[in-house]
């Protein structure tokens, strides 16, 4: 179920959203980020992912986040493992409306791939492939968000 743009902030204002995040790692040990362009998180490397919505089982959350995050591709669960649940909490929500805070409570997945999957750009405007030696250094500066920093401790 998608709720129109007023609806959605109410739920922002007053509960946690619950979502997947895709720690997508090649055989080189890199991890996929994406140049976010929306609020929370615009102007950071972040992990794909996105919200599980109301009477999606988490199968089917999973399939149409990674269907949409990275493409084309049979997406599974039972393909990824659980890395934990995560508490990302924000200043900022989706419409940049003042004094309304984000707070989400993530499961985060680790998807190994053979092959680099080739994204489309919905939520990045850009995507790099991150080793953790440089996301512990990220040479330009902070640019890797804090919430998927804490990811490369899993790789």
């Amino acid at each position: 179920m998608t709720l129109d743009d007023a609806r959605f902030m109410e739920v922002i204002d007053r509960t946690p959203l619950v979502s997947i995040d895709l720690v997508v790692v090649d055989p080189d040990q890199h991890v996929l980020c994406g140049w976010r362009v929306n609020q929370p998180a615009r102007g950071f490397w972040f992990v794909p992912g996105g919200r599980i919505l109301k009477g999606e089982t988490l199968d089917d959350a999973f399939r149409r986040i990674a269907g949409s995050e990275l493409g084309h591709g049979e997406w599974s669960r039972s393909d990824g493992r659980l890395l934990g649940v995560f508490e990302h909490l924000y200043d900022t929500n989706f419409a940049d409306v003042p004094d309304i805070s984000t707070h989400y409570v993530v499961l985060a997945y680790r998807l190994d791939v053979k092959t680099r999957p080739t994204p489309p750009d919905v939520q990045h405007s850009k995507y790099a492939w991150w080793s953790k030696s440089a996301a512990a250094t990220d040479p330009v500066g902070p640019t890797i968000h804090p919430n998927t920093a804490a990811y490369f401790e899993f790789v």
